[in-house]
């Protein structure tokens, strides 16, 4: 059996030092980009293994990243973390997700994320940071970043969802709908109270009033963001009496817009001739139905918020960087002018 290859190798045939080596094996900032490349190549062609124990040991570093994430069954999730994964199989560090079953019980998960020695960075996912959060992920010796949701001293990559919710209202405005009802999670979601206040934007800036009656939210399983309470909503809206019943509802997430769209064809209301729909995610289930929805970049989203950590791993000093990105809204079949 020949002998394992080792840094001595590498760094004999790359004409560098062993030091040099090692800097580029710990993805060590301080190391040209050529004689980064020029290691790897030599690496690569030497058919180097490194053993992840003793890296770790080496470096005092696990290589996980660990993701506090709440209602993993959630489409939403399943993406980010799609991306998240896919970003990480480039940099030799593993995923550890931490699931909750709502955000109210996301504190024990991230206080396993944060124990010293767990992991070497933290992504918390759809997380209200409240100041007891804030200051116990300041207090960490792992970095964090923050996945749909915002908070000024940390690294951030979240949607503008007030400006998703007015764009799905505007459009059911434009086509002509005169009233027009909100179907949405609970209004302890931050995300769903941004898109409930991007609702009532439009509906100010068309002078259209605003109707409780026609606003529909719960406080049921994951936060209100299952098919079963989109369902139980529209229902609700189809109990309404005629004279009152909305032309059109937005759902405040696809996984609701779905619910709704199955209890408006089990009650025989065809979709979008007498009741046209709007939901929000444009998870991949609402193409297949012709769901008209935003769409927030949620595999992006976990890809861009890896890059952050990686990146404020290699360099701690930085400010904290921002992004926001915005939705854009996709025309199906499920939108139409009022009858």
């Amino acid at each position: 059996m020949p002998a394992a290859v080792t840094i001595y190798d590498i760094a004999e045939e790359a004409s560098v030092s062993i030091a040099t080596v090692s800097r580029v094996l710990n993805d060590h900032p301080r190391v040209s980009d050529a004689t980064r490349r020029r290691v790897f190549r030599v690496a690569e062609r030497l058919g180097y293994e490194p053993h992840a124990s003793a890296q770790s040991l080496a470096r005092q570093h696990t290589r996980l990243i660990a993701a506090v994430v709440p209602m993993l069954t959630s489409y939403f999730f399943m993406e980010v973390i799609r991306g998240l994964q896919d970003r990480l199989a480039e940099s030799g560090f593993d995923l550890l997700v931490h699931a909750s079953r709502s955000v109210e019980e996301v504190d024990r998960p991230m206080e396993r994320a944060l124990q010293r020695g767990r992991s070497d960075g933290l992504l918390l996912v759809s997380t209200p940071l409240t100041p007891a959060r804030a200051i116990r992920l300041a207090r960490a010796p792992a970095p964090a970043v923050l996945v749909d949701s915002f908070h000024p001293d940390f690294d951030s990559v979240s949607v503008d969802n007030r400006r998703g919710g007015y764009e799905a209202t505007r459009h059911l405005i434009e086509l002509g709908h005169k009233r027009v009802a909100l179907i949405m999670p609970s209004a302890a979601s931050v995300p769903a109270a941004e898109r409930r206040a991007g609702y009532a934007d439009a509906l100010a800036e068309a002078n259209l009033p605003l109707d409780e009656a026609i606003v529909f939210s719960t406080d049921g399983e994951s936060h209100g963001y299952t098919r079963r309470a989109g369902y139980d909503a529209m229902q609700r809206l189809l109990a309404l009496p005629a004279s009152a019943r909305p032309t059109a509802a937005f759902a405040a997430a696809d996984v609701m817009a779905l619910g709704a769209n199955g209890a408006a064809r089990d009650a025989g209301v065809r979709v979008p001739e007498e009741l046209s729909l709007v939901g929000f995610d444009d998870v991949e289930p609402s193409a297949y139905v012709g769901l008209t929805t935003l769409r927030q970049p949620m595999y992006e989203m976990g890809q861009l918020a890896i890059a952050k950590l990686l990146r404020r791993l290699r360099e701690p000093g930085l400010p904290p960087s921002h992004t926001t990105f915005a939705p854009r809204l996709v025309l199906r079949q499920s939108t139409a002018e009022p009858a």
